[in-house]
């Protein structure tokens, strides 16, 4: 259980809880995003976001950013779909770490908080060492396995020609994309580029992660899995004031426990403090049940 140091939860202030938000989203029409330049300034702001927004999941995106807090468009003029070219066009240029990591969706990460998560992966500085442990203690698919040998041997390369490779072109599609988004959740590889490939003339091309960034494992090697969490859980409620412990769970899937854990630790520290806050404490939605936990200057 959340062990708090007051004798009972306080209320949300739905208000000041939406004007946290409108401003750590980029909501407001005057603020909204126009360059590449400007979406690196928002992510290294935030230290993670998602690309485009998911459903169900609360967490600021380069989408809603750009284009206002309204659905992903389908027509491909939308003028918020400039994002799609910023995130193409960073691809090798190492200003973020880009790839499908939480929830397998596609998430942006700042360089400086990108090593806290790749010290919660099943990695430990070997490329050529890291996988096959995962496989033999079963955490590793065959087909994951497969393509990441592939990348290991021969370098970079479009999906396309991956898949050929990696021996998987008779496979399922579906099977090939989870060995793909796998591999991304766990930091082993990551698109690199794009290449004209393929009916439509795109295709991501994959690089192992160490070599992409041959300095991030040593970078997570001095962090402590629990110093992990508590930065990356810092970073989140300062982006979204509160939370229902079961939504941060499900956001990062370390497991009720740790999550609660994590939460008391930055209880006792007083964190997050990030935009000059008071720290966490528990409190209660007032139209929504669960367990929550908000800063201290959302209480009513």
């Amino acid at each position: 259980m959340i062990v708090s140091h007051y004798n009972s939860c306080m209320l949300i202030n739905l208000k000041k809880l939406q004007t946290l938000r409108t401003r750590t989203f980029n909501l407001p029409p005057n603020k909204r995003l126009s360059s590449q330049r400007a979406a690196l300034t928002f992510v290294n702001k935030r230290g993670f976001t998602y690309f485009w927004p998911i459903k169900g999941i609360d967490l600021p995106s380069l989408w809603t950013a750009v284009a206002g807090d309204r659905p992903v468009a389908d027509k491909h003029d939308d003028p918020g779909h400039v994002t799609w070219g910023w995130k193409d066009d960073a691809l090798d240029k190492k200003i973020w770490y880009y790839g499908k990591i939480l929830r397998g969706k596609a998430t942006m990460i700042s360089l400086d908080v990108a090593p806290y998560f790749y010290a919660l992966s099943e990695n430990y500085g070997s490329p050529e060492e890291d996988y096959l442990i995962a496989y033999r203690e079963g955490r590793l698919t065959q087909a994951s396995k497969q393509v990441y040998e592939t990348l290991l041997d021969k370098g970079a390369m479009n999906t396309l020609d991956l898949r050929k490779e990696s021996k998987l072109s008779n496979a399922k599609d579906s099977e090939f994309n989870k060995a793909l988004e796998q591999l991304q959740r766990d930091f082993k590889i990551l698109p690199v580029g794009v290449a004209q490939a393929g009916a439509w003339k795109y295709s991501h091309i994959y690089e192992i992660t160490t070599r992409h960034f041959p300095d991030l494992a040593e970078q997570a090697r001095k962090i402590k899995e629990s110093e992990a969490r508590m930065k990356i859980l810092e970073l989140y409620f300062d982006m979204l004031g509160a939370a229902d412990l079961r939504d941060v769970n499900k956001l990062f899937g370390w497991g009720n426990e740790v999550v609660k854990k994590t939460v008391n630790r930055l209880m006792e520290n007083g964190k997050p403090a990030l935009s000059g806050g008071e720290g966490l404490v528990m409190v209660e939605h007032p139209k929504e049940s669960g367990e929550w936990v908000g800063v201290k200057e959302l209480i009513k």
